[in-house]
């Protein structure tokens, strides 16, 4: 009998050591994940700011080439190949497309979100000039992938500009609704 005692306070303690051991590894395994979690987001920080400096990077390039495009009528004629009636009109254009350009990349770097993107767009869509720059560039927007950031955006003012057509209102700031970001 006092050797089954014996064994069984063993076993106990081996037990004990046991379930000691895996809350342990368990404790250990938790703190693990959450490093790297926390690692995991600091990574998907640090590529989205890459992005973003990347992003307006390319964006100041651009519109150092629009400013000289709009200094100079032979550059601007070189900068895009639509048609206009005037150097004056292909300016307008120039300015219209640094204008969205510039909205758009607000949006692409998180300084707006979908709907305050709406809303600039919308202001744009009010005016002739930025609508007929707008129809004018139709067969450029037809070469983006339909899923892409720009497409959407684009698809965004072809609905403003068709409800804003439609609408009944001379309210011009309560037209159209952003939709989802699809």
């Amino acid at each position: 009998m006092a050797t089954q005692k014996l064994e069984m306070r063993r076993f106990g303690s081996a037990a004990a050591l046991g379930l000691a051991f895996a809350a342990g590894a368990l404790a250990a395994l938790a703190t693990q994940q959450r490093r790297y979690a926390e690692l995991r987001l600091r990574v998907t920080e640090v590529e989205r700011s890459d992005r973003q400096a990347m992003l307006t990077e390319q964006q100041r390039l651009q519109f150092y080439l629009l400013d000289k495009a709009m200094e100079d009528p032979e550059l601007a004629a070189v900068y895009s190949n639509v048609q206009v009636e005037s150097p004056i009109q292909r300016r307008q254009y120039l300015f219209a497309n640094a204008l969205y350009n510039n909205a758009l990349l607000a949006y692409r770097v998180g300084i707006v979100n979908w709907e305050e993107l709406h809303g600039h767009l919308r202001m744009f869509c009010q005016n002739r000039v930025f609508r007929d720059y707008w129809d004018a560039h139709r067969p450029h927007r037809a070469s983006l992938h339909g899923g892409s950031e720009e497409a959407k955006v684009g698809r965004m003012v072809d609905r403003l500009i068709r409800d804003l057509n439609d609408a009944d209102t001379e309210e011009w700031w309560v037209v159209g609704e952003p939709l989802a970001e699809s």
